[in-house]
C-alpha cells in the first residue's frame, strides 16, 4: 500500500482502508478525505486508468479488478482494516438487483476471509412505515445490500442519506438546472414531499469517521442536515441563494416517476436514466428518524451544515470551477468498454476511419490548450446545430446527449466524462482520445493529436473511428459519412484556426494560406 502517515491524525495509528467507487462521485472523493486523516487507502477500479490523474493518485495504491469477481476482491482486501463499499450496479439491466445482491455477498465473505474489521456502506433514506416491495427498484436494492451487510460476518456501518447537496452531484445538477433555466414550472406532485437533504461535506465526515467505530457496533445510521424541507421549498430556497427571481412551481398530479424523470431529462444535464431512480425515491418522506451517528462521530459547531450554506458552498465551487468529482464521473452504465480497435490485442473487424492533417503557423502549446478545452460550453469547432441535433437525438432514445458538459473549463484527466464522449487517454501536449458513450450500432472514438512534422512545423492530427456492429451499424456509418467533410474537416479547420489565433490577442480570423490540409482527409474503410 502507499505510505501514509506515521500515525492518524486523531493520533491513532493509521488504518488500511479499501475503497470501492473511487471514480464516483463519493469515492472520488472520499480518497483524499482519508489520506489527509493519515490512512493508507487502497482502490479497486474496473479500470485504473481512470484514476491515474486524480491529484491523490500518487498517494494511493490502485488495484484491478470488480466487485462481482471475488477473486479480485479477495485480493484487493489483504491486509485492509476498513473495507469502504460504494458501487452499485443501478442501470446495468432489468436484473441489477440481482447484481447488486451477488456483489455484496461477494463482498462482505471476502472481508470475512481477509480478516477486514469493518465495512462501511453509504446507501439511501427509507422510509420506516412503507412496505419494502412497494419503495423503488433504486432504493429496495440498496436497503438489501445494507441489509446483507449488516447480516454478514463483519462489523458494519451503514449510512443512510437522502438528498446529497454538493458540486457535481446529481441531486445538486438535477435542482441546480430545474430552478435556473424555468421561472415558471410545472412539477410532479412529489414537490410537496418532505426531504431531509445534507451537504456532502458531512456525508465525507461520517463516512472518514465510520472507520474507527468500536467492533461492538453493527448498524444502520440515518444522516441528514438539520433542515427538513420539501422539494418545492428547496427549488425557491436555491433561487435565492443564487440570486434569482422568485420561482413560479404549478405542481400537477398527473406527471408519473417515468414521465417526471423525461422532463428532468428535458431540461437538465442529468439523462432520463439516472433521473428516474432520484425521482421515485422522492414518492415517499425521507427524514431522519434518529441521530445516534454523532454518539460516534461528533457534530462540530455549524455541523452539519444547514441547507443554504451547503448550496452557497456547492454554488462556489460550480462558479469557482473548483468541482473535484461530478455525478458522470462514474462510467455510464452498459457504455462499451472494448479495447481501441488500434490496439495490438483487438480481435479485428470492420472499422472505418476519417482522419484529418493540417499543419499551422502556432506552437504546439496553443494548439494543444485548443484540444484540451474542447467541448462543454468551449463547444466542438464545428456546424453547432449539428452536435445540437445529436445531442438531442442520443437523449431522445435514452443516451447521456451533449448537455453532461465539463467537469473543469480548462482541464482534462483521464475517466472525465465531456458532453457524450469519455475521456479514455490523455497524453498532455500530445494526444486526447475520446470514446463515445452516445447510443451507436458500433464503438467509436475520436482522436486528437497536437504533433511535430518532418519540416518542424506545428501539425493537427485528427481521427474518427467507427467500428461497426451488425448491418446496420455499416448502413449507419455511411448514412452519415457525406456529412463528414462539414463536420470533422470544419472541426479540423477551426481547431487549427482557433491555435493560429492564440498566437496574439489582436489577431482576427488567420488567412487561409496559414493553414495547410496535408495528405491523409477522407473516410478509410479497413
Amino acid at each position: 500500500m502507499a505510505a501514509g502517515h506515521a500515525d492518524g491524525r486523531d493520533g491513532a495509528a493509521p488504518l488500511r482502508c479499501l475503497v470501492t467507487g473511487a471514480s464516483g462521485y463519493i469515492g472520488g472523493r472520499l480518497v483524499p478525505q482519508l489520506l489527509a486523516a493519515g490512512h493508507r487507502v487502497r482502490c479497486l477500479a474496473r479500470t485504473p486508468a481512470k484514476l491515474r490523474d486524480h491529484p491523490w493518485a500518487p498517494d494511493a495504491e490502485v488495484v484491478q479488478g470488480d466487485v462481482t469477481d471475488a477473486g479480485s476482491v479477495a485480493d484487493a482486501m489483504a491486509g485492509v482494516d476498513v473495507a469502504y463499499y460504494l458501487v452499485h450496479a443501478l442501470g446495468t439491466g432489468s436484473r441489477f438487483e440481482e447484481t447488486d445482491r451477488r456483489a455484496a455477498r461477494i463482498f462482505a465473505e471476502e472481508a470475512r476471509a481477509a480478516g477486514v474489521r469493518r465495512i462501511v456502506y453509504l446507501g439511501g433514506l427509507t422510509p420506516p412505515d412503507v412496505p419494502e416491495e412497494e419503495l423503488s427498484p433504486h432504493l429496495r436494492s440498496r436497503a438489501e445490500v445494507g441489509r446483507i451487510l449488516l447480516d454478514g460476518p463483519v462489523p458494519a456501518t451503514v449510512l443512510r442519506a437522502a438528498v446529497i447537496i454538493g458540486s457535481g452531484s446529481a441531486s445538486f445538477e438535477m435542482l441546480r438546472y430545474l430552478t435556473e433555466r424555468l421561472p415558471v414550472m410545472v412539477t410532479p406532485s412529489w414537490v410537496h414531499t418532505r426531504i431531509q437533504p445534507i451537504g456532502v461535506r458531512d456525508v465525507l465526515r461520517y463516512l472518514v469517521g465510520s472507520a474507527r467505530m468500536p467492533e461492538d457496533v453493527n448498524r444502520a445510521f440515518d444522516i441528514g442536515g438539520p433542515d427538513i424541507i420539501t422539494y418545492r421549498d428547496m427549488m425557491s430556497r436555491y433561487a435565492t441563494v443564487a440570486g434569482l427571481r422568485n420561482r413560479v412551481i404549478v405542481p400537477v398530479p398527473v406527471l408519473t416517476p417515468r414521465l417526471s424523470s423525461h422532463w428532468v431529462g428535458i431540461v437538465t444535464p442529468v439523462p432520463a436514466s439516472i433521473a428516474r431512480p432520484l425521482t421515485e425515491s422522492l414518492r415517499h418522506e425521507v427524514v431522519c428518524y434518529e441521530h445516534d451517528i454523532a454518539r460516534y462521530v461528533p457534530d462540530g459547531p455549524g455541523q452539519p451544515l444547514p441547507f443554504d450554506e451547503a448550496l452557497a458552498l456547492a454554488l462556489r465551487r460550480v462558479r469557482d470551477a473548483d468541482v473535484a468529482t461530478r455525478w458522470s464521473s462514474a462510467s455510464v452504465p452498459g457504455a462499451p468498454s472494448d479495447p481501441l480497435p488500434t490496439d495490438p490485442d483487438w480481435a479485428g473487424g470492420s472499422l472505418y476511419e476519417d482522419e484529418r492533417r493540417l499543419t499551422v503557423d502556432a506552437p504546439r502549446t496553443s494548439l494543444w490548450r485548443v484540444i484540451e478545452g474542447i467541448g462543454g460550453d468551449n463547444g466542438w469547432y464545428s456546424f453547432p446545430l449539428a452536435w445540437a441535433v445529436r445531442g438531442w437525438m442520443d437523449r431522445f432514445v435514452g443516451g447521456v446527449g451533449l448537455r453532461r458538459g465539463r467537469r473543469d473549463a480548462e482541464r482534462l484527466r483521464a475517466g472525465d466524462s465531456l458532453d457524450f464522449w469519455r475521456v479514455e487517454e490523455i497524453e498532455t501536449g500530445r494526444l486526447l482520445r475520446l470514446r463515445a458513450e452516445m447510443r451507436l450500432p458500433g464503438l467509436a472514438w475520436l482522436e486528437m493529436y497536437a504533433e511535430t512534422d518532418e519540416d518542424g512545423r506545428t501539425a493537427y492530427r485528427q481521427r474518427a473511428l467507427f467500428h461497426p456492429r451488425g448491418l446496420f451499424g455499416h448502413a449507419y456509418w455511411w448514412s452519415v459519412s457525406p456529412f463528414h467533410a462539414i463536420v470533422f474537416g470544419g472541426m479540423a479547420r477551426n481547431i487549427t484556426q482557433a491555435a493560429a489565433k492564440g498566437m496574439s490577442a489582436h489577431e482576427g480570423d488567420v488567412p487561409a494560406d496559414r493553414i495547410r490540409e496535408a495528405p491523409g482527409r477522407g473516410s478509410v474503410h479497413r
